[in-house]
Formats: structure tokens, C-alpha cells, sequence
């Protein structure tokens, strides 16, 4: 009887359904006639397709110049800037690495900033969208950035690159309220 009852719900469900969809065959003569008027209409003009612009090749005139796939600094005992690259700043490789480091800079971004007492930091964003605090002293970014100033608009780091012939150069950044 359990069949049967199944039987029987499904086939008055089928009719329900038949019946609700035989009332839905109103007058659309109102409809008809808004399509018709909307197809009478003129069509809007196609505007023409832009004219393409000729490639111009660039020509490279640095045959004299130094060759691009080469070093630009050249090794030897005899040059100074390396001697004293040598002596300059060099990254702490001995210190753990702070967190942010695992990041490049520019996919931090500053939200804002906050002071107690005489200790200001200012919040960074990571990649993740998780917020950090963050003082003068610490480190971040991929190029042994060194937060040396916290304003309220910005951080301002100071990193170290290296130069290719063994020294490193320092280099400014910086990573404004709102970038990123």
C-alpha cells in the first residue's frame, strides 16, 4: 500500500502541476504588440570599427654601447668600488628573521597607526589580510629592510641590495598610509 500511496502523490502532484501552468495562458496580446513596436523601431547605426595602427619596430642603435647581457661591474682587485663595497653594510645573516620578511614590500600595505606612552607603531597588512604591529628598528621586506621611521602617513626603511660583486648597497622605501 506504501507503493501505491507513492503512486497516487505523484500523479496528483503531476496534475497540480498541469493545472497551475493552464492558468498561466492569460491575453498576451499586450506583450505581442510591445514586440512588434520595439522590432518596427529603426536600428542605431553600428559605429565603424577604429582604424588599426601600424607597428613601428623599434631599432636598437647601442652597438658601440656596453653589451646589455653582460655585467656592468667589472672584477679585479684593482677596482675601488668593489674594495669598498666590501667594507660597507652588510645584512646580519646570524639574526632570525622577523615575520614580515617573508614578504616583498610592495605587497604590504600600511593601515594605519597607533602610540602608547612614548612607543609609536604603525599597522601593516600582509598578504593574507593579517594586521601586524610594527617599530622602528624592526625588519621587513625580502631586501633585509630596516624600518628606520614611523609618521603618521608612512614607514620609511632603509634596505640593503646587493651589488653583484660581492658588497651591498643601501637603498631607501617606503610604504605609504593606504598603498597596496
Amino acid at each position: 500500500m506504501n507503493r501505491f500511496a507513492k503512486q497516487a502523490r505523484y500523479i496528483v502532484g503531476m496534475l497540480l502541476a498541469a493545472l497551475l501552468l493552464t492558468a498561466c495562458s492569460e491575453d498576451m496580446s499586450d506583450l505581442e504588440a510591445y514586440i512588434k513596436s520595439v522590432k518596427a523601431r529603426p536600428a542605431d547605426p553600428i559605429p565603424p570599427i577604429p582604424p588599426v595602427k601600424s607597428y613601428i619596430p623599434y631599432e636598437y642603435e647601442g652597438l658601440s654601447a656596453r653589451d646589455p647581457f653582460r655585467p656592468s661591474i667589472t672584477e679585479g682587485p684593482g677596482n675601488e668600488k668593489t674594495a669598498s663595497n666590501k667594507n660597507g653594510p652588510r645584512p646580519d645573516f646570524k639574526r632570525p628573521k622577523e615575520y614580515l620578511e617573508r614578504y616583498e614590500l610592495d605587497t604590504l600595505s600600511m593601515v594605519g597607526t597607533f602610540s602608547k606612552g612614548d612607543n609609536y607603531w604603525a599597522l601593516i597588512r600582509d598578504p593574507e589580510g593579517v594586521v601586524h604591529r610594527v617599530a622602528v628598528g624592526e625588519h621587513m621586506g625580502k631586501n633585509y629592510g630596516r624600518v628606520v621611521e614611523v609618521t603618521d602617513t608612512q614607514i620609511r626603511l632603509s634596505e640593503l641590495i646587493s651589488d653583484g660583486a660581492g658588497g651591498w648597497l643601501v637603498r631607501e622605501a617606503s610604504i605609504a598610509l593606504g598603498e597596496g
